[in-house]
């Protein structure tokens, strides 16, 4: 048998995660070979705890799924069916993590307020676990669900799982962007006018040798660089095409690093300005930048994007423009509830909503000539 002190604290501390909404109804908990690695115990241990916590109607399990939170009895009134219970499924590129957790937040301050509960799902943007998160919401009693795509730059093979959505009328709204091929309702920003923003900032400053890096497997980051060469070309600056670095999110932890790094280390020759696809990025940019003794922005001026809450955890406050993170949980809740009423009376589809950016200036540009002086 598991060592007893080993299989309490790992059966108690899944419990607290449930108790304190750290995992949600309906939220898959961590896999087997994860949970082995963070508590340092055998499988037979997590098997053990996980078991009994499912016996005890904590837990459920779906097959080639995983294991999920399981949705509180209370929640539901005697003798009620669990198709009476009203619940919105959220799919996210992330949850815990950047901006996430504010959109979720926005969401759900107005979804509980109607007597509804939320379904969470993280595709970690990959297409293979978005199949998984949809599989599982289907089978769930939602009434509505708030999409954040995942890889919208590309084909989507999930494309048949939103078709059954339709054919259930159970509305959906994409936000952040939308698949092309389904062109649903959708919450998105003006990407590219944001790109051309940040862009025209630094050109303002009399900047031309610039630097401009995007994540291309998502819409938002090809319309941000779209408004990154706009701006270029209306201002005549030419752009080195080794200074315009594309990457992949699978490619952010090392390989981008790797090649803004080498762009940098050229001291003859290198950008006075650099443009990235979020604060995420630009932080990480940052990192490589003090690793090389350039100053920001004395050397350097850098523009991220999403004015996230990293835009001011540094010594150095980004330049950054401005993602609605909560209005746009706030929006996407209140699409859906319209939607849910609309099915009820048969009325009009809410409209699709189109952000405008908004540019915030901090510690991270500098004109050209001050950036220069010594």
């Amino acid at each position: 048998m598991a060592s007893p002190a080993k299989y309490v604290m790992v059966k108690e501390q899944i419990r607290e995660w449930i108790r304190t909404g750290k995992v949600k109804p309906g939220q898959k908990i961590y896999s087997e070979n994860e949970l082995i690695k963070m508590f340092r115990v055998s499988r037979h241990t997590i098997r053990q705890a996980v078991g009994d916590l499912v016996h005890e109607g904590l837990l459920y399990r779906e097959q080639g799924a995983g294991t999920f939170c399981a949705f509180p009895q209370e929640e539901r009134l005697p003798g009620e069916p669990q198709e009476a219970r009203k619940y919105i499924g959220v799919i996210t590129t992330y949850i815990s993590d950047y901006i996430f957790p504010t959109i979720i937040r926005g969401i759900e301050s107005y979804v509980t307020n109607k007597g509804y509960s939320l379904i969470l799902a993280c595709t970690y943007n990959n297409l293979a676990k978005e199949a998984q998160c949809l599989e599982s919401i289907l089978q769930r009693p939602i009434a509505g669900l708030i999409v954040e795509p995942t890889e919208s730059s590309t084909y989507n093979p999930n494309i048949r799982y939103y078709l059954e959505l339709e054919q259930r009328k159970i509305p959906y709204v994409m936000i952040n962007q939308y698949y092309p091929q389904l062109d649903p309702p959708h919450l998105i920003m003006d990407d590219k006018k944001g790109g051309w923003l940040a862009t025209r900032h630094v050109l303002e400053l009399s900047h031309r040798k610039l630097m401009g890096v995007f994540k291309t497997d998502d819409l938002q980051g090809v319309y941000r660089m779209q408004g990154f060469m706009d701006a270029c070309r209306e201002a005549g600056v030419s752009v080195k095409p080794e200074w315009l670095i594309t990457y992949r999110t699978e490619d952010l932890d090392e390989e981008v690093v790797r090649r803004v790094r080498s762009a940098l280390e050229r001291e003859d020759d290198r950008p006075t300005a650099m443009v990235c696809y979020n604060d995420q990025l630009a932080v990480r940019v940052l990192d490589v930048l003090r690793e090389l003794g350039l100053r920001v922005p004395e050397d350097i001026s850098l523009v991220g994007y999403d004015d996230s809450y990293l835009a001011e955890a540094t010594e150095i406050k980004l330049t950054t423009v401005e993602h609605p993170k909560t209005q746009m949980g706030l929006d996407a809740a209140k699409w859906v509830m319209r939607a849910i009423e609309r099915g009820k009376r048969d009325g009009e589809e809410p409209a699709s909503i189109v952000y405008e950016p908004k540019l915030i200036v901090r510690s991270s540009t500098a004109p050209l000539a001050v950036a220069s002086a010594p």
